[in-house]
């Protein structure tokens, strides 16, 4: 009996789940043209790319600009306050989605549930443009609600924004009132499949709320914990080009200058294309190595990891 080619068996296939390929299309579509194609620009951070000359009249240079990168006063300032703002975000904004998923598991009555679920997912939509704007009207010398309420108890006035000391800590508070409650959407959703049964004998064994929590909530949702902090962890530098840039003035630069933003500085504003794009592609290395090293630790502790 004669038996149907791979490439026909794979035709076949096709052809039985084409909805399914034809709901998947404008998505491989989308990462092509917007994630794929553009890999090819990171050829001009070994070149003295020209605009007029294009990708293939330019002068390659090898790697000049990662030797001027790494090599300039600027480096380890940039360095330094970019693994500040990483640090912060791993230690503080990636377990509080978890801490307020694990609180609104807790809820039993499902209409104030949803209430607080709606009121903690709304800032997630809120531009950080408008997160900077109310930070100003709230935290500003000059008529600042927070600044007037000091002085009118005696106080003085403490400029916030312009102090370096607070920047960092400013800067992960409004991500924390931004991006906590999207963040739980995942958990809650792993939370779910946990069986009711669990906790029912957990009771009868006479587990209180805490041990239910340490025993039988968590290691319920590790593996989705795992996967998602090997995620994160691939974005490690990536701190948030918007946000910072638009809390940076001349007094705390020091402190708040990152890659991101000096990506933007140096190679949209003074045209340096060239040496920019090579600090892009250090930025991506770094996150891949840190994803593969993560993934690899990961499956060493018992985990699947994300391959």
């Amino acid at each position: 009996m004669l038996t149907k080619s791979r490439p026909s068996q794979l035709i076949a296939y096709a052809i039985k789940h084409r909805w399914l390929y034809i709901m998947l299309f404008p998505g491989i579509l989308y990462y092509i043209i917007f994630k794929y194609i553009p890999i090819w620009g990171v050829l001009i951070a070994f070149q003295n790319y020209q605009p007029f000359l294009g990708f293939f009249g330019s002068k390659w240079v090898g790697f000049q600009h990662f030797e001027r990168f790494f090599t300039m006063p600027d480096f380890w300032m940039l360095l330094r306050n970019t693994l500040i703002m990483a640090f912060y975000n791993i230690a503080f904004f990636f377990p509080m989605p978890i801490i307020v998923a694990l609180m609104l598991n807790e809820i039993a009555k499902e209409t104030f549930k949803r209430f607080v679920q709606t009121m903690v997912y709304v800032p997630h939509f809120v531009s950080w443009v408008v997160v900077v704007g109310l930070s100003y009207i709230f935290l500003t010398t000059e008529g600042g609600l927070i600044n007037e309420l000091i002085a009118a108890y005696g106080g003085q006035k403490i400029p916030f924004l312009l102090s370096a000391d607070l920047f960092r800590s400013m800067i992960i508070s409004q991500t924390l009132w931004k991006e906590t409650g999207w963040g739980t959407i995942i958990f809650l959703a792993a939370l779910a499949g946990v069986d009711p049964q669990l906790y029912e004998a957990a009771r009868m064994d006479g587990a209180g709320r805490l041990r239910q929590i340490w025993h039988i909530t968590l290691p319920a949702i590790r593996s989705t914990i795992i996967i998602l902090l090997i995620l994160r962890v691939g974005h490690f530098l990536d701190t948030g080009f918007e946000h910072i840039w638009l809390m940076l003035n001349a007094m705390n630069r020091q402190v708040g200058e990152v890659f991101d933003t000096y990506v933007y500085t140096v190679g949209i504003t003074q045209g340096q294309f060239s040496f920019t794009t090579a600090v892009g592609l250090f930025k991506s290395v770094v996150g891949l190595i840190l994803v593969l090293a993560t993934n690899k630790l990961a499956k060493k502790l018992g985990e699947e990891g994300l391959y």
